[in-house]
């Protein structure tokens, strides 16, 4: 957390007014505003550290629940090799194919229902952490990172696409975009647009995570359902899972290396 203290949020005073010579101030002051390389920043106003925000501490939360996620791996490996790596695929499938492709592994492998719901609703909220924050630490400009910044402004401009439809409904649009099983309509393109709805964290996590939630236990239930009355359904849920990874692997690089067409 010592790196996320060093970042701040900087807003001047409104009775603060830069006087003539300020506004011709030097190249060299403006470097040793930054001065350390980026460590230090001077506060003309009032500040908040960028942990106390709140894309900082959702970004915290992704950190815990990446321990979390590590530990909960490691374990599963050592008192059941198969169950940890069927859950480490299912972590790489559902990050790549989105939460169908991870549901439908674990019920594949034998997972429980409730262990399915439980474990895959844990990764959704592990992704949506990191790219909700990140996505909003490069909008604000807090990281400067060239493939950041590309997939930034691609789930910018997607992002926008679904606005003004999703606006009509407010909350209830929120839910239904995320829970819908259709291409971009998961719950970090979710989260973007209620940022860009300025809905309040909670108000947003709630509409997103509300619809993930539903949105899986409707997956679950029906592959659960294939799982019964389809005796090859293992073999068709591999091979699925083999065309997505090749498919999405390839959008999922262009996605961070060249931006989208308007």
């Amino acid at each position: 957390m010592g790196f996320l203290k060093n970042l701040k949020f900087w807003h001047r005073d409104s009775s603060y007014l830069p006087s003539v010579d300020e506004n011709l101030v030097s190249t060299e002051l403006l470097e040793e505003e930054f001065s350390g390389d980026g460590r230090e920043l001077r506060d003309h106003g009032s500040g908040k550290a960028l942990y106390q925000s709140g894309e900082g501490r959702v970004f915290l939360l992704g950190l815990l629940l990446s321990v979390v996620f590590v530990v909960l791996i490691t374990y599963s490996l050592a008192i059941d090799i198969k169950a940890g790596q069927t859950l480490l695929l299912a972590f790489v499938a559902h990050t790549l194919g989105g939460r169908a492709a991870g549901i439908g592994l674990c019920i594949a492998f034998e997972f429980s229902t409730w262990v399915t719901i439980a474990y895959n609703m844990f990764l959704e909220i592990l992704i949506v952490c990191y790219c909700y924050s990140l996505f909003v630490f490069s909008f604000k400009n807090y990281l400067n990172c060239k493939w950041l910044t590309i997939a930034s402004k691609n789930a910018e401009k997607q992002a926008l696409k679904h606005k003004n439809v999703v606006a009509r409904y407010g909350w209830l649009g929120i839910f239904a975009f995320v829970m819908i099983p259709l291409p971009i309509t998961g719950p970090a393109a979710g989260s973007i647009i209620a940022y860009f709805l300025k809905f309040s964290i909670k108000r947003n996590f709630a509409a997103v995570f509300s619809g993930t939630l539903a949105s899986i236990v409707i997956w679950t239930f029906f592959f659960d359902y294939l799982d019964r009355h389809i005796a090859i359904f293992k073999y068709v849920v591999v091979g699925a899972l083999l065309i997505v990874f090749i498919y999405y692997f390839k959008t999922l690089k262009r996605w961070f290396t060249q931006e989208i067409e308007e």
